[in-house]
């Protein structure tokens, strides 16, 4: 399988600014989410690595997502360890994602040019993220720091691509508020998938979504 290069997958993650952060331990239903969030248009997906079988699960969505959803950037998140970060690049993720930051995941995805997104939760943390070569910054959790945060961010580091997890709703209110603070892409977990089983909802959920982000990002 040919790997992404690094700023191609930073580009895909910009331009398809809704992130999917999903984990199922059963890998049928989650290459079944995985087809359903391809089939209502997105193209960047995060595989938490929060199971005992979550390498295996991914290792299978990997070749998935290669023969039946040939676009998608299928990425590992939930990442503390180089250890880590090592196997999952190895098996295939496109990028990598951590709910704090760490020094030794960032080397790692340095030496292979994979995307390393880290979680921040203070301004110090941001700038020490843009040191040490984050693709995207992560802010998190985005329920506990809230928009305002962001817009107050925004003053002294307008440019720094920012990526808000938790706290996001699949909700046109919700997203117009995180988009309008200043973030560039959001990440959202249980919230989209409360009613996964009817994937024909979730597919129109999400074309819907990603439909009304592009009119904030005109």
């Amino acid at each position: 399988m040919s790997r992404i290069l690094s700023a191609d997958a930073l580009e895909t993650v910009l331009r398809y600014p809704v992130v999917p952060v999903f984990y199922h331990a059963d890998a049928a239903y989650a290459k079944r989410i995985l087809e359903t969030c391809y089939a209502g248009g997105l193209r960047v997906f995060e595989f938490t690595n929060r199971g005992a079988n979550a390498f295996d699960v991914f290792t299978e969505l990997v070749a998935f997502a290669h023969e039946n959803c040939p676009d998608m950037l299928l990425g590992i998140g939930t990442i503390y360890t180089a250890a880590d970060a090592e196997r999952f690049i190895q098996a295939g993720a496109a990028f990598v994602v951590q709910p704090c930051l760490t020094e030794e995941v960032a080397e790692v995805c340095r030496q292979h040019g994979t995307p390393w997104l880290p979680g921040t939760m203070t301004v110090a943390e941001v700038y020490r993220a843009t040191q040490l070569g984050a693709a995207i910054v992560k802010i998190f959790p985005g329920n506990v720091v809230g928009p305002g945060f962001i817009k107050s961010l925004r003053g002294p580091m307008p440019t720094v691509p920012l990526m808000v997890t938790g706290g996001v709703e699949p909700t046109e209110e919700s997203l117009r508020e995180w988009f309008q603070a200043g973030v560039n892409v959001v990440g959202m977990g249980s919230q989209l998938f409360k009613n996964a089983d009817d994937t024909e909802a979730l597919r129109q959920q999400i074309a819907s979504l990603l439909a009304f982000v592009g009119t904030l990002k005109k």
